[in-house]
């Protein structure tokens, strides 16, 4: 049956949300849990080279990438190590949905031109707190994340054995 209630969304909000669901941390949240986000998203332009957050800063905001190319970065001493680029509909920035945490890379824009959806930290978590169902769903999708990043650290370290010590990663968790 049909709810004459229920609320419409316009053309520009059903485009908003697909958009946010071809993301995976939004992909299991329907138009109304997606619609608490809305208020939040703060568009950002960034141009080439330009710093979205330095590694060791404070984890204060999520980032969809609306258009562009952010690439991630490890320094170690002087050198850098790009981790990967990404690209339209991904996100970076994801451990902003866990309390007190630094960023562990840098994120820097490789495109000329680059529009960034910024979601603060403070929102996620009052957005978490009025709705345990988008808590749920968004940490599932956190920890699937975490768990296939685990997942590629083991195989590239099966490939590359001895070349960093495993066990260290482990000594840190205690």
């Amino acid at each position: 049956m049909i709810n004459p209630f229920r609320r419409s969304y316009t053309v520009e909000e059903l485009n908003l949300f697909r958009f946010m669901r071809s993301n995976k941390l939004f992909a299991e949240l329907n138009n109304e849990e997606l619609m608490n986000f809305v208020p939040y998203l703060y568009l950002r332009e960034y141009k080439k080279k330009e710093v979205v957050f330095f590694r060791g800063d404070p984890s204060q905001a999520l980032y969809l990438i609306k258009s562009g190319t952010v690439s991630l970065f490890i320094d170690i001493d002087d050198k850098f190590e790009t981790l990967t680029s990404l690209g339209t509909s991904q996100s970076f920035g994801d451990n902003a949905l866990l309390y007190n945490t630094k960023r562990y890379y840098n994120a820097i824009v490789e495109s000329e031109f680059c529009e960034l959806y910024v979601i603060p930290q403070a929102n996620l978590h009052e957005i978490f707190n009025a709705n345990v169902k988008i808590r749920a769903s968004m940490f599932a999708a956190l920890a699937a994340q975490f768990n296939q990043l685990t997942i590629n650290l083991f195989e590239s370290y099966q490939a590359s054995f001895g070349f960093f010590d495993l066990g260290q990663i482990y000594q840190r968790l205690s």
